[in-house]
C-alpha cells in the first residue's frame, strides 16, 4: 500500500459520498491509500491547469509548435537522406 513519506500537512476536506467512494476505489485499484492517491490526483490536476495555461499561451503568440516539429522532423530526414543515401543510420 502507498504510504504518506514525503507528505507535510495534515488537513480536513469534504467530499460528496460518491466523489469519495470512487476516489476510494481508484486508490485500492492503484495500491495506494486514499491519502496518497488524493495528493496525486491533487498534482496531476494542477499540472494539468499549467500545461492548459502554457498551450493557451503559444496559441495567442500564434506559435504552431507541432507544426515546427513535423518541420524538424522532415529536415531530419532529409539530412539522413543526403547522408546516408536512404540507409538507415547506425544507433
Amino acid at each position: 500500500m502507498g504510504n504518506l513519506s514525503g507528505m507535510t500537512a495534515k488537513v480536513t476536506l469534504s467530499f460528496s459520498d460518491e466523489t469519495i467512494e470512487e476516489a476510494r476505489r481508484f486508490a485500492r485499484r492503484e495500491g495506494l491509500s486514499l491519502s496518497a492517491w488524493m495528493d496525486q490526483a491533487a498534482r496531476e490536476k494542477a499540472l494539468r491547469e499549467v500545461f492548459t495555461a502554457h498551450a493557451t499561451a503559444v496559441g495567442r503568440a500564434g506559435l504552431d509548435l507541432e507544426a515546427a516539429a513535423l518541420a524538424d522532423a522532415d529536415e531530419v530526414g532529409m539530412v539522413d537522406d543526403v547522408l546516408f543515401g536512404g540507409r538507415p543510420r547506425a544507433a
